[in-house]
């Protein structure tokens, strides 16, 4: 675990490479290193008390769209959201350009006799590519958290987007079906993509949720539930 002071320990550095990049790479080790602190995993009970685990955010507590939208009496029983694959792409593109950000940071600190001109250059764009690839591994976060699934005791609840934002909601008794397709490769992985098939309603696929089996499986399991009190009447 770092120091909680690391950003301040002093750097020596070779002519006038600027201490914005030293600030940008030392916020981007301590990001790496206390990310894994910054989410848990959380159990919830399911219909039958089995825990499911689910990641939530820790920090300030925040509410997700699904758990600030319920009404009275509604509880969460179980949420997902998408695979962590499809950030898969951003963090190679981040990486890469992380990794292309120290070729001219490096040259310009180890390199005498550069002119000013070409120094600046030098560092203004190894800065750029490690700005690039820190926005390019946030933006993969920001696509697969910008999802929200979630089954209730009452609906289902499915939110796309963040600035732009697409909801669907369905009460459990208008659900028909709901299909569920795998590759062999998101078998091994652990997604698939969802069709939830509604009365009346048009299908519209999902694709690349987590744990899309058991999403089914609770979603069956409420509509179970909600029967009960029917047949013994």
């Amino acid at each position: 675990m770092l120091p909680p002071n690391i950003l301040s320990y002093p750097v020596k550095t070779q002519g006038n490479f600027p201490k914005i990049s030293i600030l940008l790479a030392r916020a981007l080790v301590l990001l790496g290193a206390t990310a894994e602190y910054r989410y848990r995993e959380i159990p919830t009970r399911g219909l039958f008390g089995q825990e499911i685990e689910d990641e939530r955010f820790l920090g300030e507590e925040q509410m997700s769209y699904v758990e600030s939208n319920l009404v009275p009496g509604e509880v969460v029983i179980y949420q997902t959201r998408l695979h962590w694959i499809v950030m898969l792409g951003h963090v190679v593109l981040g990486c890469l350009l992380l990794g292309l950000s120290g070729v001219p940071l490096y040259y310009a600190l180890s390199q005498t006799g550069i002119q000013g001109g070409r120094l600046h250059i030098m560092e203004g764009g190894g800065v750029g590519l490690l700005v690039c690839g820190v926005v390019a591994i946030l933006l993969g976060m920001v696509r697969r958290n910008a999802t929200e699934m979630a089954v209730t005791n009452r609906r289902v609840v499915i939110k796309t987007g963040l600035a732009s934002r697409t909801t669907i909601e369905m009460l459990l008794n208008k659900v028909e079906s709901i299909e569920v397709s795998e590759t062999a490769f998101g078998r091994m992985l652990g997604y698939g993509t969802i069709v939830v098939i509604g009365t009346g309603g048009t299908p519209e696929p999902f694709h690349k949720v987590a744990h899309p089996l058991e999403f089914r499986s609770q979603v069956q399991q409420q509509i179970e539930k909600l029967a009960l009190p029917a047949s013994m009447s």
